[in-house]
């Protein structure tokens, strides 16, 4: 479904990625894992278009999708819920959400039943569905995260990326965030899943990749990886 062959970015004259490969199976989440500065958002950035690939491939449904624009790559069926949240603060909750059927609503994707996708996103995210009118900047943290992974849903993708779902969440909601990831997997959405929390991006995972320094050190079944002595010492803590 979504492939990444030898890919290569970054930053002006500064190189993070160094030639990584990663393939996202239709059906399948696969995790990214690493320590800060491994360049795991920019894998992300450069995959959604936020920043143009130095050199390498990524292919969407068998078709090239490096080098296009953002919005040309979501019309093919990539959302991004990025690290950050990035809600447009001034909106409410309702308009946020089909802000991310934009390209359904003009008809750049299949269009489908953008009504009844809102509201299973609003039983996706109870929390969400209680403010619906309300405008996203007075929302938590937390239910900002949400708005942001229900808004990727309302494209109704071929593939999501999720940047950091958890990041400066309290344990509770970190707890719903991947309960909703869970969800959303037994209903066959592909997704590659950047994640702090290691030990339960592996859980939740089918296959996982720990980029280092901008390369692919290990990959293999997201099990094998949470019982590798050196996984386990480097972002587990030693133990899970």
């Amino acid at each position: 479904m979504l492939k990444i062959n030898n890919l290569h970015a970054g930053y002006g004259k500064v190189h993070v990625l160094q030639g990584i490969s990663i393939e996202v199976p239709k059906g399948k989440v696969v995790t990214l894992i690493g320590s800060n500065g491994a360049g795991k958002t920019t894998t992300m950035r450069a995959i959604s278009g936020m920043i143009k690939p130095l050199a390498g491939e990524i292919t969407l449904a068998n078709q090239r999708i490096d080098g296009m624009e953002s919005n040309e790559i979501a019309k093919r069926g990539l959302a991004h819920s990025p690290e950050g949240r990035r809600v447009f603060a001034t909106m409410t909750v309702t308009d946020n959400l089909l802000l991310g059927a934009f390209p359904r609503l003009t008809g750049s994707r299949p269009k489908g039943n953008v009504p009844a996708d809102l509201e299973r996103a609003l039983e996706l995210f109870p929390r969400l569905k209680e403010r619906r009118e309300q405008l996203a900047g007075t929302l938590s943290g937390g239910e900002q995260q949400m708005l942001a992974m229900a808004r990727a849903v309302m494209l109704n993708p071929e593939v999501i990326l999720l940047d950091e779902p958890s990041m400066g969440l309290a344990p509770i909601l970190v707890e719903e965030v991947f309960k909703i990831i869970s969800r959303l997997k037994s209903e066959g959405v592909t997704m590659l899943l950047v994640e702090q929390f290691a030990a339960a991006a592996l859980n939740v995972a089918d296959y996982g990749y720990v980029l280092e320094n901008g390369s692919i050190t290990v990959h293999g079944p997201a099990k094998d990886l949470l019982h590798d002595p050196a996984v386990a010492a480097a972002y587990l803590g030693g133990s899970h």
